[in-house]
């Protein structure tokens, strides 16, 4: 597992942005602000995904990177997976960093880090969030999992303001 933040290619860091412009537009649709993609070793977007948690027509398990990871897994081979990266506006959670990890995704970038969307989300009750890094998540499995963020946090807070205050 890797805590070094390696410098990202011109079109990894387009597809981080890609994450951030998304959660602006699932923004502008009254849901949660996060949004993840899932692309091949090449940067072809092989799914996206906005969060769709919140009620009443959301399902509290169907955060982006979840859905997007699933998405992915319903399209590739196990060796093709592995090959892929998750690219998210914030750090998965840990039922995300689950989904990765049992769809066999081989890498994660992602923007905001979790510590951060704490101080930007408070106490809000439709996002308790978890004090619980994805890298610890990770190192738990039997499979590695490359983890590279937080990358470009500023970026990736304007979704959130103002967007938790009750």
């Amino acid at each position: 597992m890797s805590n070094s933040t390696p410098q990202l290619s011109a079109r990894e860091l387009e597809l981080l942005r890609e994450t951030i412009t998304l959660s602006q537009a699932v923004k502008a649709r009254g849901r949660h602000p996060f949004a993840a993609l899932v692309a091949d070793e090449h940067g072809n977007i092989v799914s996206q995904a906005g969060n769709n948690s919140m009620p009443p027509e959301g399902d509290p398990t169907q955060h982006a990177e979840l859905v997007a990871a699933a998405l992915a897994a319903r399209k590739l081979s196990p060796e093709q997976l592995a090959r892929c990266t998750l690219y998210t506006s914030a750090e998965p959670c840990c039922m995300c960093a689950g989904a990765v990890y049992w769809t066999g995704i081989g890498r994660v970038v992602y923007a905001l880090s979790e510590h951060t969307l704490l101080g930007l989300t408070g106490d809000h009750p439709e996002n308790p969030t978890f004090s619980l890094p994805c890298r610890e998540v990770f190192a738990r499995g039997q499979r590695k999992v490359e983890v590279v963020g937080p990358l470009i946090e500023d970026e990736a807070a304007q979704p959130h303001h103002g967007f938790w205050q009750r």
